[in-house]
């Protein structure tokens, strides 16, 4: 099968192969990986460097001949002084093959045809060089990089030596599994210097096609087997030299080096633009279901809100068609949640305005009874600070008004011990569930000493670290199974006063954007936060109690459509990537 064919007749797979790199809200395109292209990608480079790619010519000359006239070539350098003169290298031994070679082609390795890791001695220090750190290396098939310009004298020792026309490829993870090389050209003065973490080789003769090479640096097999040889500690694993010396290289003849490349590059081209179609065509469809579910929370009533909700559903199959999409339309059920506009009101709830009396009232017993501080008026709220306009019945007010917040103390770590009382911190908390995989106790005998930090079953905690964007503060509801547990320094207890606020309905607050876009994190140690006295400033839409039962019930029910639709999209997903896969080993094989 030709490869044009191989793409046109799988061209859904390529092109509808999509991972997911993280969780993903609104405008997150970015966050997608064009998986099947990749593999087309892959492929195509995979197809190149086996010989599969263009059709053999029998008039070319034999690369076998082309091995002879470079080792004459380096023959040469010997003879000149150039180079040093090998030892009597090894054959490449059946074993070390990894595929069997069209006609005309031979197996190689780099140390047969080029220097590794040559020196360079300028004589001038003050002349200016190309300085080349891994940041300005590419990861680009054409081996592009850029550099910046240094005296001889400030970079002559400690640094990696090139000059135009050597080849090298990063070394230290990832950038080496990310295939970072360069073929060096444009130097200033014809050299250069630049990060210690490259492999260079420098080819012995001109005819040898650095194009070529630099592919079978960026193809699959030769990554895989460069990753599985490297050494060193997890973050500073390195390929060793012996692997770029002497992994075998497949030669094929020089013409078909340069139709190979010729195809190559038309290849790429065309990756690129299903790649900027594919990228086009998921921003276009992500924007619509934006525009769509931007509807939805500007619906003025009930009945808009109806109509917009049914000009959604015609189209519902092409709409809800990734996990974006999908999280998306949970964040607008959020929202309408926590505006009012999900269920209908019913005139016989209580107003918010008597649930408030109700809190004024308990705060008071409260401080008569001494167990909380009177507390300072919170500052009145402005209309300008109302992010929406409330439904009758209900009432903004400050988190700080119906809620008391208690920080977590900071236990000392020469306290911690590997058994007795767990301490919930930062790290126990996920998004709506504790998680003990990490723990540090305090001796259980300390318990009478803090008993202020105990937690209880069903207390709403949330961590003070961290905010994540699109998904805010993590939080979570205590269980019976995470007693007894002490409340650890950020971390903070919601504490609802005369229980006006169900935790349902706080945590669909936690988890809209009308709450996660009113954090404005400060830095402590570098490191952002909020404070509790920001959680109390921050505004609320305290409704009906009996809404709240309404709105938790269909919030959870759509929820729990939302999450049946994604795991279809999921499982359909898994299959395309599998496809992708398949139809790649089955190419190559």
């Amino acid at each position: 099968m030709s490869v044009e064919k191989l793409i046109v007749d799988h061209m859904e797979t390529w092109t509808s192969a999509l991972q997911t790199r993280s969780t993903a809200g609104r405008g997150s395109s970015g966050k997608i990986d064009l998986y099947g292209i990749k593999k087309l990608r892959e492929l195509i480079l995979e197809l190149a460097v086996r010989g599969k790619l263009v059709p053999q010519d029998p008039n070319d000359e034999p690369a076998s001949e082309l091995l002879k006239r470079i080792a004459a070539e380096k023959a040469e350098l010997v003879k000149q002084g150039k180079i040093k003169k090998q030892k009597p290298l090894p054959e490449i031994s059946e074993e070390e093959k990894p595929f069997e070679l069209p006609d005309g082609w031979e197996w190689t390795t780099l140390t047969r045809i080029a220097e590794i890791n040559p020196k360079i001695d300028v004589s001038d220090d003050e002349q200016e060089i190309s300085f080349i750190p891994m940041p300005l290396i590419s990861t680009k098939f054409d081996g592009s990089h850029e550099f910046e310009i240094k005296k001889w004298k400030d970079v002559k020792k400690g640094y990696t030596h090139f000059a135009n026309g050597d080849i090298a490829i990063a070394k230290i993870t990832p950038c080496f599994e990310n295939s970072k090389a360069a073929i060096f050209s444009g130097l200033k003065n014809g050299i250069g210097v630049g990060t210690t973490e490259l492999h260079v080789a420098r080819p012995f003769s001109d005819i040898i096609n650095r194009k070529y090479l630099l592919l079978n640096f960026k193809s699959p097999n030769f990554l895989k087997s460069g990753e599985s040889q490297m050494t060193g500690s997890a973050g500073q694993k390195r390929v060793p030299r012996f692997f770029f010396e002497n992994n075998p290289i497949p030669f094929p003849p020089l013409q078909e080096q340069e139709r190979i490349i010729i195809r190559f590059t038309q290849l790429m081209s065309l990756c690129d633009q299903l790649e900027q179609q594919s990228l086009t065509s998921l921003d276009a469809h992500q924007q619509l279901v934006e525009t769509l579910l931007g509807t939805l929370t500007d619906s003025q009533n009930v009945e808009e809100l109806a109509e917009n909700w049914a000009r959604i559903s015609e189209h519902f199959d092409t709409l809800f068609t990734t996990e974006a999409s999908v999280d998306a339309l949970k964040q607008t059920i959020l929202q309408l949640a926590v505006m009012g506009k999900l269920v209908p009101q019913d005139p016989n709830d209580e107003p918010a305005s008597e649930l408030l009396k109700r809190i004024a009232q308990e705060k008071a017993q409260l401080v008569k009874e001494g167990k909380i501080k009177k507390q300072k008026p919170l500052p009145p709220i402005s209309d300008e600070e109302k992010p929406f306009e409330l439904p009758e019945g209900w009432e903004w007010c400050r988190l700080g008004s119906i809620y008391n917040f208690l920080n977590g103390y900071a236990f000392k770590s020469e306290w911690f011990t590997s058994v007795g009382l767990r301490l919930l911190r930062n790290a126990n908390i996920a998004h709506g569930v504790t998680n003990w995989k990490d723990v540090v106790h305090i001796p259980n005998d300390m318990i009478s000493d803090f008993e202020n930090y105990i937690l209880s079953e069903n207390d709403i905690v949330i961590s003070l670290d961290r905010p994540i964007i699109n998904t805010g503060l993590k939080y979570a509801i205590i269980s019976k199974s995470d007693l007894p547990c002490l409340l650890l320094q950020r971390v903070a207890k919601f504490k609802n006063y005369a229980n006006t606020v169900s935790n349902s309905f706080l945590t669909i607050w936690l988890q809209s954007y009308f709450f996660i876009n009113s954090i404005d994190p400060g830095r402590s140690n570098g490191v952002p936060h909020i404070s509790t006295k920001q959680l109390e400033m921050t505004l609320f839409p305290l409704l009906p109690q009996s809404e709240q039962d309404r709105i938790i019930s269909k919030t959870d029910e759509l929820i729990q459509t939302c999450n049946k639709l994604k795991y279809i999209i999921k499982t359909a997903k898994q299959t395309q990537l599998h496809l992708a896969d398949a139809l790649t080993d089955a190419a190559i094989n």
